[in-house]
């Protein structure tokens, strides 16, 4: 469902003026429905049956519990919103049925492109099959490199105008001015697993840009920003496929551990006029001689591209905007810091001329330490900081130079909350919150999207704020920079057995988590593993007070990051822990010394390894196990293996499976008495 509210916000300031024109907010109700359901899952009565039907793991899977968020965009250039109501699973043409799982409407709603017969790379890359539906005639054709047929592209995508059309095959950058014309190929260093132009590796994808798109239109749809990734030098990994076939295959891909080889990166500028002229944008001079990133692109104008350049040690980032027809690049933000730094994919808000721009930095508020607050930075005047507080600005959304209005999502009304807010440029920088008072039952998470005029908003939301009753099962998934407690909905296995065997599920954002200011982020730095887990023990000493916890009871579950505390946790505090889950968890940080304290514990551990993880591999989980087996701890270990399993699973039958272990290990855990385990360890396949 979704509703149009008209709401005249009027000028910024005291005296509001309600003639004047102001934003509009559209707001997409995605998960209002179930909110409700979640109330009544989290707060049952002591010993009691819950109100009404309990959830179930086959609930999870059910359409009727997942959240639909209507496809909605702005078109481009207006204030027109185009909302595609019902997604098209399957199309029928003569003798040819096939289910379409990926699907882009043109710029100019005449052709749908769809992308077919897909198989996921890594978490956001798949490869794909696509053709191209006239939504009039119902025309159908192939997309395909010229002189190849039924070719499996890496990506495809429309331009920002028309019926322009960008593809990759083979690691190089294809495009067609429109559906009817034949497409030319851009690049022609793609070299597979090896040189990547236009799409991410691994490293970029993960890590760096967090997305498979690795190029960036202009505005006038006249030139594409690309990069160029060389992995020639960086290690490869190999992952084991080990079913399918009579002798287990593998694949490689470059993967740089700690103190390899990165791979290099380069930005360039081609135009789209059919002469193909393409100019490198290079990197400031102290990064010439050195491993650098690139972790953010943006045009700011037809010619004017901005660009984010860190160094490898992730302490240094450099703004610059640069003139894509000359390839000048001049500096126009520094930002250092002893530790590291943080939201280095942040895209700033140029005005304009480009002569104005705003960004977040971190801003000193008394002894709280400092909170990421928008600074206005200008030709006339260096820095302006136009917001302050204990609270932080999550996201800078558009800015409106008719009337002086900066658009953004802040946590001001609590760190796990997002609500949407303007503030003036001008001083006195007066600032509002236009969505606390929207509804009467309160939304306290939004997600938004102001429309390219800036006059009106797409606003998503996603939760209410809930009370939460948090234990035994310490719940921990979060890296270093995360938010594992927030007002945002969901549903998951936790739900399940929160909802059907009266236990209590605790999330904690200690110290080394996002959203509330840095000196809790930075106080993991160069010691993880340590504080983190003082913060989580900490909690869970309150919580096993309470008179309604069972303090004999308490488990654990992680997940990579997560995992590796999992992990510390029961080794450091045994005697807290009745049982342990950890999923394709990290181990080979600072394990060994752990371990060779750990003599005399007694715990029940459930371990999921996932083979064919490009992220954690199973390296990780092989290492913990050899561990545990040489050491002198008294455990019992349960091993589930999910071999050619991504770390994302992208099977359902598989993501089932491990749910509906992780459900059974708990409710065995905590039903069983505790037994003391004579041997040094009973290890079950």
């Amino acid at each position: 469902d979704y509703k149009t509210i008209q709401r005249d916000l009027g000028p910024i300031g005291p005296e509001r003026n309600w003639k004047g024109i102001g934003i509009s907010l559209l707001v997409i109700v995605a998960v209002l429905s179930l909110i409700g359901l979640s109330i009544v899952l989290l707060s049952k009565d002591d010993g009691g049956k819950p109100f009404g039907s309990q959830l179930t793991l086959d609930d999870l899977f059910q359409r009727n519990f997942q959240i639909h968020d209507p496809d909605a965009k702005w078109i481009s250039g207006k204030s027109e919103l185009f909302i595609l109501r019902y997604r098209i699973h399957l199309l029928f043409f003569p003798q040819v049925t096939f289910k379409a799982s990926k699907f882009a409407v043109s710029p100019d709603l005449n052709y749908i492109l769809l992308g077919y017969d897909v198989k996921q790379i890594f978490q956001h890359s798949f490869l794909a099959s696509y053709l191209i539906y006239n939504l009039y005639t119902r025309e159908v054709r192939e997309l395909n490199p010229p002189e190849v047929s039924d070719s499996v592209l890496q990506f495809a995508s429309w331009g920002v105008q028309g019926q322009q059309l960008i593809y990759v095959f083979e690691n190089n950058i294809y495009y067609q001015t429109d559906v009817q014309s034949s497409s030319w190929r851009l690049t022609s260093s793609g070299q597979e697993g090896v040189v990547f132009n236009g799409i991410s590796d691994w490293l970029y994808e993960e890590e760096v840009l967090h997305t498979q798109v690795a190029h960036w239109w202009s505005p006038d749809s006249s030139r594409l920003a690309y990069l160029t990734i060389n992995d020639s030098l960086v290690p490869n990994m190999l992952l084991p496929r080990l079913t399918g076939s009579l002798y287990p295959r593998g694949k490689e891909y470059p993967y740089p551990k700690m103190g390899q080889i990165n791979p290099t990166v380069r930005l360039y500028v081609v135009t789209l006029d059919g002469s193909s002229l393409t100019t490198e944008l290079t990197p400031p001079d102290s990064f010439e001689k050195s491993e650098y990133y690139i972790t953010m692109v943006k045009w700011v104008a037809r010619d004017r591209l901005s660009v984010r350049w860190v160094n490898r040690a992730q302490n240094t980032s450099i703004l610059s905007l640069c003139d894509v027809t000359t390839g000048d690049c001049t500096k126009k933000h520094v930002m250092t810091s002893e530790k590291w730094l943080d939201r280095q994919n942040e895209e700033p808000v140029f005005s304009k001329d480009c002569t104005t721009f705003f960004i977040t930095m971190p801003l000193g508020h008394g002894g709280r330490g400092t909170f990421n607050h928008i600074t206005m930075i200008s030709n006339q005047v260096n820095l302006r900081h136009l917001t302050s507080g204990s609270w932080e600005v999550s996201q800078i959304l558009a800015y409106d130079e008719s009337t002086n209005s900066l658009y953004f999502l802040s946590t001001e009304e609590g760190s796990t909350q997002r609500q949407f807010y303007r503030v003036s440029t001008l001083d006195p920088f007066h600032k509002e919150c236009l969505t606390c008072l929207l509804f009467k039952s309160k939304c306290t998470s939004y997600d938004a999207i102001v429309s390219p005029d800036d006059q009106h908003v797409l606003l998503s939301c996603r939760g209410r704020h809930l009370v939460h009753c948090l234990k035994p099962s310490s719940h921990s998934d979060s890296a270093p920079g995360g938010q594992a407690v927030t007002d945002r909905f969901s549903l998951s296995w936790d739900s399940v057995l929160v909802s059907s065997d009266n236990v209590l599920v605790a999330r904690l954002d200690g110290r080394g988590s996002g959203f509330q200011g840095q000196r809790i982020l930075h106080e993991v730095h160069q010691r993880l593993g340590t504080v983190d887990v003082q913060d989580q023990i900490a909690a869970l000493e309150h919580l096993v007070r309470l008179p309604y916890i069972d303090g004999n009871r308490v488990g654990v579950y992680g997940k990579a990051y997560g995992g590796f505390l999992s992990i510390l946790l029961l080794l450091s505090h045994s005697s807290m822990f009745r049982c342990g889950i950890a999923v394709a968890p990290i181990t080979n940080w600072r394990l060994h010394g752990i371990i060779d304290t750990a003599a005399g514990m007694n715990f029940s551990f459930h371990l999921s390894a996932l083979f064919f993880s490009a992220n954690v591999h199973f390296q990780h989980s092989a290492e913990l196990v050899k561990l545990l087996s040489a050491s002198n701890v008294n455990y019992t270990l349960q091993v589930t293996i999910f071999p050619d399993e991504g770390h994302n699973m992208a099977s359902t039958k598989s993501q089932h499976y491990m749910l509906n272990s992780v459900l059974t290990f708990f409710k065995l855990c905590f039903e069983e008495e505790q037994v003391v385990v004579p041997e040094k360890s009973k290890e079950h396949d």
